[in-house]
Formats: C-alpha cells, structure tokens, sequence
C-alpha cells in the first residue's frame, strides 16, 4: 500500500502566500525599523575646535570677547545653543593666549569685561574676577572655566567644550 501525501490547491496557495507575506514584511520591516531607531543611536561629538580667526584679530593686553553656536542632535531632537568668552593675549607668542569661558562659575550668568575695573563682572550677583578669571569677589566656588587654545596657519581656535579652570 503505497501511501500519497497530496496537498490541495487552496492548502498550497495559502502556504505560498504566507511564506510570501513573511519574506516581504521582513525585507519592508528591518529597514523601516532601522529608519525609526537610527536617530537614537547616533553618537554626536560633543569636542570640537571652533575657529575663531585670525590671532591678529586679537590685541594683546585686553580681553576680546567671541561668541559661537553650537547645534546637539539628541535623538529626533536638535538644539542650538550659544557660547562665548574672552581671549586674552599675554604676549606676542602664540603659546601665551588664555581663553575664558563667559559663564559664572556660580549660576552660569554672562560675565561682561569692565575696563574702568579691570575684572570681569556678573550682573546676577555681582561676582568679580580678575584679568586672568580667578575670583576676586561675591559667591563663585572658583575661577573660570578655561578653553584650550591652538593657532593652525594664523587661526585662532578653541576646543569645546571649556574645560573647568580649577581642574588645570
């Protein structure tokens, strides 16, 4: 007795179809869903060098203030913010610039240069720091925050983010 396994019309072509629907949900799925997690997985940089311009654009002797924005992509999520500080060219040498950030080191306010000072001066709590950001009065727990600094071929850059002034 010879036994026959014959499957209907209707069993194979409900076989094919779900097999079918299978491989297409899959092909049209992994993308779809690469497409909708992707943003989350992508790491931005958060250092950069921001160029500045060039160091003939900053007198030696008085605190220059400068300003950048920075964009942060967080997810489907983007954000500009705005940065700034001061640069102060102690000398001729491209070695000697200090770079200060504008944050008070208290509540982050911006901290404006006074020339008949001679400080740096926060208008939320009257804090006062001196030429080179350490303080010289009011709440801040220390100096300045610090950008490292590097001239590439006549541009002045800082690397961000600043780093914090009592860390070194």
């Amino acid at each position: 007795m010879a036994s026959s396994h014959r499957i209907s019309r209707r069993d194979f072509v409900k076989a094919v179809t779900a097999t079918l629907s299978g491989v297409m949900g899959i092909a049209m799925g992994i993308p779809i869903i690469s497409y909708l997690i992707d943003p989350a997985l992508n790491v931005q940089s958060s250092e950069a060098w921001i160029p500045l311009g060039p160091l003939d654009g900053y007198p030696i002797g008085t605190p220059t203030a400068f300003s950048f924005t920075r964009s942060n992509i967080n997810g489907w999520e983007k954000t500009v913010n705005s940065y700034g500080g001061f640069i102060l060219r102690k000398s001729e040498s491209e070695s000697d610039i200090l770079a200060l950030s504008n944050r008070c080191t208290h509540l982050s306010c911006s901290v404006n240069w006074n020339e008949e000072r001679e400080e740096y001066v926060c208008p939320c709590h009257d804090a006062q720091f001196d030429i080179e950001g350490e303080v010289n009065a009011g709440p801040p727990p220390h100096a300045l925050d610090h950008f490292e600094t590097k001239v590439e071929e006549g541009t002045l850059s800082v690397k961000f983010p600043a780093v914090l002034a009592h860390e070194g």
